[in-house]
């Protein structure tokens, strides 16, 4: 046979006899004032449980929103280091080396002469991407600023074959964008 709450309250000590008996008293009154009809019945346990249930569910909408943005953000990573590694264009050991500003600091990269031109003129970015920078073309590079815009380093604005004009009186002379010393 189960032994009642009360009983178990009592035997474990957290409460003692006066207590229980004052609280059966109270529990007896209820009652009576319910069945007679003067104290409407007491709703109070109800109204706890369904405020408790609508906590319950806003924290978890909660919970469930911030899993959703981890794992988008989760997914943009893994999109952003899937189209790099994909369009990412191999690493040149040369004598030739492109200029950049990366934090403050001047980085450079190893590059080939036609490398150095679309970089200029904007065919070609670089990113981060595992330590160090690599070289992709500006669609990529588009595709990546959206999600992850941090991680480009350095894009040019696209630039077409430059024409000069026709009453320009220097447009023999081509200015140089990066000069080699």
């Amino acid at each position: 046979m189960s032994i009642s709450l009360r009983d178990q309250l009592l035997k474990a000590g957290l409460v003692n006899q006066k207590q229980a008996k004052q609280v059966g008293k109270e529990k007896q009154k209820q009652q009576r004032l319910v069945h007679k009809g003067q104290v409407a019945a007491d709703d109070s346990q109800a109204r706890l449980a369904i405020e408790a249930h609508a906590e319950k569910v806003k924290r978890d909408q909660e919970l469930n929103r911030q899993q959703q943005e981890k794992a988008e953000a989760k997914a943009r990573v893994a999109q952003v280091k899937q189209l790099i590694e994909t369009s990412r264009l191999p690493k040149l050991t040369t004598e030739d080396y492109y200029n950049f500003v990366d934090d403050k600091k001047v980085k450079r990269l190893s590059v080939n002469t036609l490398m150095r031109n679309k970089l200029s003129n904007g065919s070609l970015a670089i990113v981060h991407h595992g330590g160090g920078y690599e070289v992709i073309p500006r669609e990529a590079a588009l595709k990546i600023q959206e999600r992850a815009p941090e991680r480009i380093v350095q894009m040019n604005v696209l630039t077409e074959s430059q024409v000069p004009d026709e009453d320009d009186p220097y447009a023999a002379y081509q200015i140089p964008d990066d000069l080699m010393w």
